[in-house]
């Protein structure tokens, strides 16, 4: 028994998290420390196994999903069913899957499972007040029961298991990845995880199992660009009235919304995209970032890790040249590939070209971050300035940029660029509150605007392929009409509604393209890649160093 007073203030325990522990600690720490749970078809299919697989006993009393918790323990939980067996009360514990083997073949309890049932059985004998001696665990695919008797062993493992979990709780640090390679690609957490990027770091490729991060998007961004949509909620769909009639989209269909300028969205629809995780961001008709909202609690020790890291210099020096060097490198492969088949072309640009070579060999020395602000100056003054030549000559000349102009663009082809950075920064804001960062802690970007620091560092390793790539290619393709794609105000030029329609089908399309990532090998949408590449970053102060940043343009 562990002793109340022991407790203090402490939460108590839940018994699935005992469970988590047991089957491995890591997933112990992200569920029940950083508060990370993602519940997939499994989860919810086992959630509902007992209710729609089990029929009602009408000749023993029972209780199902019976609410249990115990001070004197400090865990609580919710038992599957406690069902009275020739007199006394049995605790029941249902799994989808199988059950393990002993020497003989015979039927045993998972570690975890046990455990669980094992928590149970003493919960509801507190709570009745009536002697449990048993638990049991059916495992549905093996059509196998295995009884566990709940004497001073069981009692014994449970109060190890409780007092491993209070130690595990109280650490900022994340327990290492488990060595059984087994458990994670059937772990719902595996995803935010990351156990393979970890070994692959450890040079451990050869015990991989399959790929677990998804390669690409299952669900969708709902974009309102006009200014008389109303989008309120109808269940638990999105209901999108326009000028043009309503239309009526399932929840699990969008996992964002980008209000474009001044479109409506209801407080019951907000409440029902916070319960869901659908983010919601708010960007001018002209792509400016002005709001977001994240369903991320604010994982807490998430936030420690990153303050104590981001006030390290020579860890935020060493983010910065990763950064930088990974911008510098893609724009400077985009021009070499983008010039090869041209020797005219090539050799129009060959000086800024060796400028921004010279410029990417000094990062990895560069003693500081003025140094490597200096360094990717340089580089992005040759970039932009050699970017025109690579438009086709027979293009209407309104399209080709005088420079880089951004505040505001004052031109089309400048205009194109800074909408497309405005929805990449909005991509990698909610996608960092989402994997639980603070945006507004970064490395390399100051604190000089409203712009969160930390979003301006991650979008910088992805402007070249999911920004500039698609712009000149569709502008060399001559998608964009001059005169009805764009609005002209004195010396600012802004996308008309259409153009603005044509720009967001252009992102949304690159982001669903595929590319094998350099660091993972893995083939996975662009979309899945920004996510990979923040969840890499929360690495960096997260006991696995080294990943981040290692996109680079072939």
């Amino acid at each position: 028994m562990i002793r109340a007073a022991d407790l203090g203030d402490e939460p108590p325990i839940r018994v699935m998290a005992l469970h988590a522990l047991l089957y491995c600690e890591r997933l112990f720490y992200l569920e029940e420390v950083e508060e990370i749970r993602v519940a997939d078809g499994n989860v919810y299919a086992g959630r509902r196994l007992h209710l729609e697989r089990v029929s009602l006993d009408d000749e023993t009393p029972e209780m199902r999903s019976y609410d249990v918790s115990s001070e004197a323990w400090g865990v609580v939980g919710k038992v599957d069913a406690v069902r009275k067996r020739d007199g006394v009360w049995i605790a029941y514990e249902h799994k989808k899957g199988r059950c393990r083997r002993g020497e003989s073949n015979e039927p045993l309890a998972w570690p975890s499972d046990r455990i669980q049932a094992v928590a149970y059985a003493v919960l509801v004998e507190e709570q009745l007040g009536e002697p449990v001696k048993q638990a049991r665990v059916r495992y549905h695919a093996d059509n196998v029961t295995v009884l566990l008797d709940i004497d001073d062993a069981a009692r014994n493992d449970l109060r190890t298991a409780i007092r491993r979990a209070r130690v595990l709780r109280e650490s900022t640090e994340r327990p290492p990845v488990t060595e059984n390679t087994r458990l994670c690609p059937k772990c719902s957490l595996a995803v935010v995880c990351l156990p393979e990027e970890e070994r692959l770091a450890l040079d451990h490729a050869d015990e991989l199992p399959p790929r677990l991060f998804p390669s690409s998007r299952e669900r969708h961004t709902l974009h309102v660009t006009t200014a008389k949509t109303r989008v309120g909620r109808s269940g638990e769909s999105l209901l999108v009235e326009s000028e043009t009639g309503k239309q009526k989209i399932p929840i699990e269909q969008i996992d964002s919304i980008l209000i474009h300028g001044y479109g409506q969205l209801t407080t019951q629809a907000l409440h029902l995209c916070a319960y869901r995780g659908v983010a919601v961001d708010w960007l001018t008709f002209g792509g400016r970032f002005m709001a977001g909202t994240s369903a991320s609690p604010g994982r807490v020790q998430q936030r420690i890790r990153q303050y104590r890291a981001l006030t390290n210099e020579a860890l935020c020096l060493d983010l910065s040249r990763r950064t930088v060097h990974a911008k510098v490198e893609s724009q400077l492969k985009y021009l070499l590939r983008a010039s090869r088949t041209d020797g005219a072309v090539r050799q129009s640009i060959q000086e800024p070209i060796d400028r921004i070579r010279a410029a990417l060999s000094k990062v990895d020395q560069a003693a500081g971050i003025d140094s490597l602000r200096g360094l990717e100056g340089i580089a992005a003054k040759d970039y932009f300035a050699a970017l025109p030549r690579l438009l086709s000559s027979r293009i209407d000349p309104q399209l080709i940029p005088n420079g880089r102009s951004k505040h505001p663009p004052e031109d089309r082809f400048n205009a194109l660029l800074s909408f497309g950075y405005g929805m990449l920064f909005a991509l990698v804001h909610r996608t960092l509150l989402g994997v639980g960062l603070e945006p507004a802690l970064g490395f390399f970007h100051q604190p000089r605007s409203a712009a969160p620091p930390l979003v301006m560092d991650v979008v910088e390793i992805f402007r070249v392929p999911l920004v500039d790539m698609p712009v000149v290619g569709s502008v060399n393709r001559n998608q964009w009409n001059p005169d009805s794609d764009f609005t002209i105000a004195g010396r600012q030029v802004w996308l008309s509604d259409d153009g603005r329609k044509k720009a967001i089908a252009l992102f949304e399309e690159r982001l669903t393209e595929m590319y094998r990532h350099p660091f993972t090998s893995q083939s996975m949408s662009y979309a899945r890649i920004v996510e990979l590449e923040s969840r890499l970053l929360e690495k960096e102060w997260s006991n696995a160093p080294g990943l981040y940043a290692r996109m680079r343009m072939r």
